[in-house]
């Protein structure tokens, strides 16, 4: 049933425009004349609006990078989240607003000895994919892995706890050394996903191989770099509410690709459309887009200390560039992040200094300070540092032909304040195991953003932390990222990750690029399409509407 955009009703939320001046730098990748803002209203769900959702059908999703491990306690890519979404439920998750909302729980935690003690509710009634209840001590042995596991990258984002408690059935308490107030929003991501016991005995480390949780579907089969396949779980406890039979998430890393497939009717979602795309999209009739805006960040990481890998104490790394946090400071002068966002994303993304979206309540005005484009500066810096110039660096970025542009207008940008930089692309997943493994001088790559700072700050920034891939250490983020996460005062905690943006825009181990918005484009035979701020498209509820064909 075709249409023109937007296809069917869907939820929206008016975001303000940002409005910026700016002149434009010549760079490798040609800088275009200033785009208008586009139109950046939140669409975050496609509604049926009284059309019949027809039951099964198969649904392709073009997914725009292959997703790591699929396993909740290790795993670090956004795109291995998108399929969790689907197979493996948490403790909580989020709604088009932002709020946190029970799923697994039946409730919002309750909070007693001062912050100490959280108490969780469960739902009853419940069943993993395979047979195995669920209840108290299968999320007490989900939430001990994700805290204790050696290669966990969950840790970090669940504080200091001192014991798990399985109070009952249906009751778990976590008891800690002092408050967390983190802990409810880490509870909606990744830490919050609870996996069958039986499956973590039977396969141990391998779990990620074939994944076993509570939710609207189950894994059936992965083709590396090729898809993933999902199909409805009978066992779950809302199946009337879930509608299609099966799901395939199709590995599609050209976003061109992508969307000449959903034009063609071969996938009927794809993520990360291109701005070099969108416009065409949007005229497309029977195709409809979902936006909202990005509590992520792209960053650019410096390796100033993973000599040993990602969590190990830091090591020293020999060159200029990891030696000297002016070279880093001349490098963010050098960039003009206006220009950048609008020669190679056509405007539609936001400059961004700060792990803290502007949006939220913790933003405050340390956290939205912007180092300015300087490019004299940078230089004078340079000089003052004592370095030859131009200073020669290689940056790894993915190969994708949005990035690609992205690494080129960075390479002009920089060149003006006395930066070379060599670039050298790689698939997303070497990426990932170069950033842990320390294989990097300077590295491009982002995050998709948590509804709290600590998800966005604590594990890259603090000492030895699991996504610590810059191996940056200074002992008073450590302090003040601490006593953020104990803070109870919501003003008081947005206070103090000002202070920790500011001494990072000293350091620069990551110099923050831009924030993104989340661009999803669906067929509009479909309904029940999902993305909220997190990144995740949400595809459990998706479903053919009747009188069209998958």
């Amino acid at each position: 049933m075709p249409s023109t955009h937007p296809p069917r009703a869907v939820r929206t939320a008016l975001l303000p425009l940002v409005v910026a001046g700016m002149l434009l730098l010549g760079a490798c990748y040609p800088v275009q004349p200033r785009a208008a803002s586009p139109d950046r209203e939140d669409v975050t769900t496609v509604s049926a609006e009284g059309d019949q959702v027809r039951e099964g059908g198969d649904l392709v999703m073009g997914l725009s990078a292959d997703p790591d491990v699929l396993d909740p306690t290790t795993s670090s890519s956004l795109y291995t989240r998108y399929v969790m979404s689907s197979i493996c439920e948490k403790l909580y998750d989020i709604d088009a607003e932002g709020s946190i909302v029970p799923q697994l729980a039946t409730d919002l935690p309750e909070i007693e000895d001062q912050g100490r003690t959280v108490r969780i509710p469960l739902r009853d009634g419940v069943e993993f994919a395979d047979g195995t209840p669920f209840d108290a001590e299968a999320v007490r042995r989900s939430l001990e892995r994700h805290l204790t596991q050696e290669d966990s990258a969950r840790a970090a984002e669940m504080g200091p706890i001192e014991d798990i408690e399985a109070v009952d059935d249906s009751t778990v308490e976590l008891h800690y050394e002092t408050p967390f107030s983190p802990i409810t929003a880490s509870l909606a991501d990744r830490a919050g996903m609870i996996m069958s016991p039986k499956a973590l005995d039977d396969l141990g480390d391998d779990f990620g191989n074939n994944p076993v949780c509570v939710g609207p579907f189950k894994f059936v089969e992965r083709v590396p770099a090729t898809s993933i396949v999902v199909e409805k779980d009978p066992r779950y406890y809302a199946a009337d509410e879930v509608h299609l039979d099966t799901i395939t998430y199709r590995i599609m890393t050209d976003a061109n690709i992508r969307a000449a497939n959903l034009q063609s009717g071969d996938v009927q979602v794809v993520d990360s459309v291109s701005p070099t795309t969108i416009d065409t999209l949007r005229r497309e009739p029977g195709i409809g887009l979902l936006q909202t805006g990005s509590l992520g960040y792209q960053a650019i990481t410096f390796n100033v200390g993973n000599t040993d890998g990602v969590g190990e104490p830091p090591g020293k790394v020999d060159s200029p560039m990891a030696g000297d946090p002016r070279l880093r400071q001349a490098f963010e002068l050098s960039l003009d992040r206006e220009a950048l966002v609008n020669s190679v994303f056509s405007n539609w993304f936001e400059p961004a200094c700060s792990p803290i979206s502007p949006d939220t309540e913790f933003a405050t005005e340390a956290s939205n300070a912007c180092p300015p484009y300087d490019p004299k500066k940078s230089r004078a810096l340079l000089e003052r540092a004592g370095v030859h110039t131009p200073v020669k660096l290689t940056m790894k970025v993915t190969n994708t032909p949005d990035t690609l542009r992205l690494a080129q207008a960075i390479q002009g940008s920089v060149s003006a304040g006395g930066f070379d930089v060599e670039i050298e692309p790689v698939e997303y997943t070497t990426l990932l195991d170069n950033q842990s493994n320390g294989d990097f001088q300077v590295l491009q790559l982002g995050w998709s953003g948590r509804i709290d700072p600590h998800g966005n700050m604590y594990a890259f920034l603090a000492t030895g932390q699991s996504s610590n891939y810059s191996g940056y250490s200074n002992e008073e983020v450590d302090d003040l990222l601490t006593e953020a996460a104990e803070q109870v005062d919501m003003d008081q905690r947005a206070r103090t990750y000002g202070e920790v943006v500011t001494q990072v825009q000293k350091d620069d181990p990551l110099i923050y690029l831009y924030r993104q918005r989340n661009l999803t484009a669906y067929s509009d035979d479909l309904t029940g399409v999902s993305t909220f701020a997190d990144g995740v498209v949400r595809l459990s509820r998706a479903g053919f509407v009747e009188g069209d064909q998958d």
